[in-house]
C-alpha cells in the first residue's frame, strides 16, 4: 500500500524512545506463531545489537517474513516476548506506535510518492511530524536542507533530486525509499530483499549503501542473493522451520553441515 503523507505524520509524532544503554536494540525471546496448526515461528530467540548490520537467510517458509511481521506489530505471537531496547515492549504497541518508536520497514516493492520529486519525497518524510504535506513550498531550515543533502549523498541520488520519483529506475526507487526511512531517523531498519530485480551495478550500489549505515543505525536484511549477503554480512542468522538453525559470520555459516543440507546445498530461490 502506498503511504499517505497524513499517515506518515501520524506515525512519527511524539515517539517513545528505546533504552539501548546495554548495547541491545532488539530482543526476541521464545516467540511462537501458529497459523492453522502450522508453526511459522517455533520458540525463536534473536538478539540484535545497536548499530549492527545483520543478515537473515533461510529457505522459503523458514519464518523470515513472519519474524518481520511480529517485530513491526503486523502479527501477534502466541507466546514469547519482543522488546525494543530494554524497556519498550513491542507486543503492547500497535503498528503505527512501533513505527514512530523508531522501527522502519522497507518491503521488497518500493512505495514512494511517484508524482513528487525525489527532493519532495525526502522533504515529506523529514517533515512528517509537522503534518507538512500542504506546505511543500514552505521554507526549510538550513539544518533540514543539510539533512536532505546528506541523505541524497548517502543514497546516491543527489543528481536526481528534481526528477519525479515515478521516473526513477527500480533500484533508484529502492534507494529513495531507504532515504525516506532514514529521514525519519529510525533506530532499527528492517529491509526485505533489497536487491530483487536489480541490475549488477544497482546491487553493488545497494551493498555500499547498506554498509554505510552500519554503526549509525541497526539494520536487519532479509535476502536470498548469497553473493549480496556475502558483500554486506558481518553476522548471519539462518532460519529453518521457524527456529534459528545457525548463527555466525558468513564463512562459518557456509561451512555448517546443517545449513548446507537445508539451504545452501539446494534450491533457495
Amino acid at each position: 500500500m502506498t503511504p499517505t503523507p497524513d499517515l506518515l505524520a501520524a506515525e512519527f509524532a511524539d515517539r517513545p524512545l528505546p533504552d539501548t544503554s546495554h548495547g541491545g536494540i532488539l530482543y526476541v525471546e521464545g516467540v511462537t506463531v501458529s497459523f492453522d496448526g502450522f508453526r511459522a515461528l517455533d520458540d525463536l530467540t534473536l538478539f540484535i545489537r545497536e548499530g549492527e548490520l545483520r543478515c537473515i537467510i533461510g529457505p522459503n517458509g523458514a519464518g523470515k517474513t513472519t519474524l518481520m511481521d511480529v517485530i513491526t506489530g503486523k502479527t501477534r505471537p502466541d507466546t514469547g516476548n519482543v522488546y525494543f531496547g530494554q524497556t519498550l515492549d513491542l507486543l503492547k504497541l500497535r503498528e503505527y506506535e512501533i513505527a514512530r518508536a523508531g522501527i522502519g520497514r522497507k518491503f521488497q516493492k518500493p512505495t514512494v510518492f511517484e508524482g513528487h520529486t525525489v527532493f519532495e519525497n525526502l522533504e515529506l518524510a523529514l517533515k512528517a511530524d509537522k503534518r507538512a504535506f500542504t506546505s511543500l513550498t514552505a521554507r526549510l531550515s538550513s539544518d533540514q536542507h543539510d539533512r536532505i543533502d546528506e541523505i541524497l549523498e548517502t543514497i546516491g541520488l543527489t543528481a536526481e533530486l528534481q526528477r519525479l520519483a515515478g521516473s526513477l529506475s527500480h533500484g533508484q526507487k529502492q534507494w529513495l525509499e531507504i532515504g525516506m526511512l532514514l529521514a525519519q531517523e529510525p533506530k532499527l531498519l528492517l529491509v526485505d530483499e533489497p536487491v530483487a530485480g536489480m541490475t549488477e551495478q544497482e546491487i553493488e550500489h545497494t551493498s555500499r549503501l547498506l554498509n554505510s549505515l552500519e554503526g549509525k543505525h541497526s539494520v536487519v536484511v532479509v535476502e536470498h542473493d548469497m553473493a549480496f549477503v556475502r558483500s554486506i554480512a558481518r553476522k548471519v542468522t539462518v532460519l529453518h522451520q521457524g527456529r534459528v538453525l545457525a548463527e555466525g559470520d558468513m564463512d562459518t555459516i557456509q561451512r555448517d553441515p546443517k545449513v548446507i543440507e537445508v539451504y545452501l546445498g539446494g534450491e533457495h530461490g
